[in-house]
């Protein structure tokens, strides 16, 4: 993720709310040097961005939010996915398997962890996202309420 792609993922990140959470270009760049992936997928046609990730590795000692929390009293090692947006025309083509598929190529060319965790809303329910990630190999670890009103589906996978 670059400089110039952070206004295409605010407008993707934002039009995907109550799916992902709203954010600011102050918490976009934070989230970028914070991470441990930002990754930009671009329209081979425009070369505008269509999709995006940005993961977090375990041990970041800034307030990263109740979910990255709830993972890292769990377990030593991890890399948390944090947010990963399909904009609306590019959904349903398989993007999204292919930008899962990059993290966890480059999670385990690092070796530093075999798991990669996220959660899903359960309510209100996301249920693409919660079959999405069960055809990816992802399980239920937990459940918490994130904010009122908001409970989340904790879910990992093992990369063996």
């Amino acid at each position: 993720m670059q400089a110039g792609d952070l206004a295409a993922v605010m407008r993707m990140n934002n039009g995907n709310v109550p799916a992902v959470s709203l954010i600011d270009l102050d918490e976009l760049q934070q989230d970028v040097r914070l991470a441990e992936h930002a990754l930009v997928m671009t329209d081979t046609a425009t070369s505008e961005p269509h999709g995006f990730c940005t993961t977090f590795a375990s041990g970041i000692n800034e307030d990263l939010g109740v979910n990255y929390a709830w993972f890292a009293a769990r377990y030593p090692a991890f890399v948390y996915l944090d947010r990963v947006v399909i904009d609306t025309p590019f959904q349903s083509q398989g993007r999204g398997e292919l930008l899962y598929a990059e993290v966890e190529r480059r999670i385990r060319a690092t070796g530093n962890t075999d798991l990669f965790v996220c959660e899903v809303n359960l309510q209100p329910r996301n249920e693409g996202s919660l079959r999405f990630h069960s055809r990816l190999g992802f399980e239920q670890v937990g459940e918490q309420e994130s904010k009122p009103g908001l409970i989340v589906a904790m879910l990992a996978k093992r990369l063996v």
